[in-house]
């Protein structure tokens, strides 16, 4: 059984640093990608980082110069390295892992709070 296991999250001030980190149990083959969403209260789920299996990145909008994904196919984890952080930040960020036709896989979330 696939299960993703997030670490990393919680209080930070404006301008701070965080690390989250994502970790793949009971799984035999590498996602098709690995990545980061994240929900803000009242707001639809959003991306923040992908990691293809071979290594072609993407970021939403909010991301783009703040953040970097990190992604180890032979560890099966995925980072989200997130710097300045702003209150916008603010939510719960989920790691996520698509295996094409063997599906999504959804980790339990991890709260990021940044605070002025």
């Amino acid at each position: 059984q696939v299960q993703l296991v997030e670490s990393g999250g919680g209080l930070v001030q404006t301008g701070g640093s965080l690390r989250l980190s994502c970790a793949i149990t009971g799984s035999m083959f590498d996602p098709e990608v690995m990545g980061w969403y994240r929900q803000a209260p009242g707001k639809q789920r959003e991306l923040v980082a992908s990691a293809t299996v071979d290594f072609r990145l993407k970021y939403g909008d909010p991301a783009k110069g703040r953040f970097t994904v990190f992604r180890d196919n032979d560890k099966n984890t995925v980072s989200l390295q997130m710097t300045n952080l702003e209150a916008e930040d603010t939510g719960v960020y989920y790691c996520h892992a698509d295996y094409g036709i063997g599906g999504n896989f959804w980790g339990q979330g991890t709260q990021v709070t940044v605070s002025s």
